[in-house]
């Protein structure tokens, strides 16, 4: 087993940089995720510790080593392909083995190995067959297996999920904890789905345009994200904003206004948005932070919003309301699956603003 790390980690194709002087350390036995959109270069750093890319410039150290010169072969990693990568004229049996066969491994050896990861990912049953007679979560197995199966310092994963059906995927998911939490192999997984990010890691690492945004434990960056993007794409569904002022009474509260709106500042937010009255902030609320009032209270009390229901998207075990505020902002709430409101319709929302995100307008960075 090893850590890994990348020192002022720069990788540039032509004028366009995809990454762009990162440092990151990974240690030994975590589970890191590296999660963004499309085209934010979490996939070129995996390339690049993999050896599959050549940095422009920087470091990339596993364990105590700086393997920027080292051929792949040569690194002890195995790698996941999002397409699997297996080959299609041999059986699952020789595509385990494929790897140990050219490292010389004695026949006896490779068996033992192959019963025991079969047994472990459930394809002792699927030995004698090709690929093509392979559904994709059992293609994925194969995958995995074939990367166990050595015994490498490092797993590094490329969207491995991303291929599999919605059930597929949550198996998988569980399935993948399940391996890292028996094998206690460093692990670096990339993908663009939150959702795998927040079950499956140790840390995340969220990139934008080929930076880091925030490095930290599931937890932290949900409950604490650094800016308005970690906050917006971390979370399911999305953190709705909202552009308005911090205004006081000269009594010592604070009020974050916009149109028609007016929500009293939690006590224990205060002493931090002091240094921001009179400014355009953005509220940043969670979903689960939106609550239907359970009366007919008074609107024009603090922490309730009168709004009109735009969309109502029933999930079974809870609903989500899209409702318009009167500056026709949509917001989503997250509400419990009883609810019978129908679009059009007038709703009362209380907020609970002990849950709230505050952001600068012109940085976008978070002020509590």
């Amino acid at each position: 087993m090893a850590s890994v790390t990348v020192k002022q980690l720069k990788k540039a194709f032509g004028s366009v940089v995809a990454v762009n002087e990162v440092d990151l350390e990974m240690n030994d036995r975590e589970f890191v995720v590296l999660v963004g959109p499309s085209g934010c270069g979490k996939t070129t750093i995996l390339r690049i510790i993999a050896g599959l890319e050549t940095a422009t410039s920087g470091e990339v150290y596993i364990g105590e080593t700086m393997v920027n010169d080292m051929a792949p072969k040569d690194r002890d990693i195995a790698m996941v392909f999002q397409n699997y990568a297996l080959y299609p004229h041999m059986t699952v049996y020789d595509n385990l083995a494929f790897a140990m066969r050219l490292r010389k491994f004695p026949g006896t050896e490779i068996d033992r190995r192959i019963q025991e990861v079969s047994s472990t990912l459930g394809l002792e049953n699927l030995l004698h067959r090709r690929p093509k007679e392979l559904s994709g979560g059992q293609q994925q197995r194969v995958a995995l297996g074939r990367a166990i199966i050595r015994e490498p310092q490092v797993f590094l994963m490329d969207e491995p999920l991303s291929n599999l059906d919605a059930k597929l995927r949550v198996q998988m998911r569980a399935e993948l904890s399940r391996l890292h939490n028996r094998l206690k192999t460093t692990t670096i997984y990339v993908t663009h789905d939150q959702v795998e990010a927040m079950t499956l890691a140790d840390r995340i690492v969220v990139m934008k345009d080929g930076v880091i945004n925030q490095y930290d434990t599931p937890l932290n960056v949900y409950q604490n994200p650094v800016n308005r993007f970690v906050a917006g794409f971390i979370g399911s569904p999305p953190m709705n904003f909202i552009d308005g002022t911090i205004i006081s009474k000269g009594d010592g509260n604070l009020f974050f206004q916009c149109p028609g709106l007016k929500l009293p500042v939690s006590v224990g937010h205060v002493s931090a948005l002091t240094l921001n009255l009179n400014r355009e902030v953005i509220l940043g609320l969670r979903p689960d932070a939106l609550l239907l009032d359970p009366g007919k209270g008074n609107v024009a009390a603090p922490g309730l919003c009168k709004s009109e229901v735009d969309v109502v998207e029933p999930l079974g075990s809870e609903t989500l309301l899209y409702v318009k505020l009167k500056n026709q902002e949509v917001i989503v709430a997250k509400v419990d699956c009883t609810c019978t409101l129908k679009p059009g319709e007038n709703v009362v929302l209380v907020v609970d603003m002990d849950k709230a995100h505050y952001f600068d307008r012109s940085t976008e960075q978070a002020l509590l």
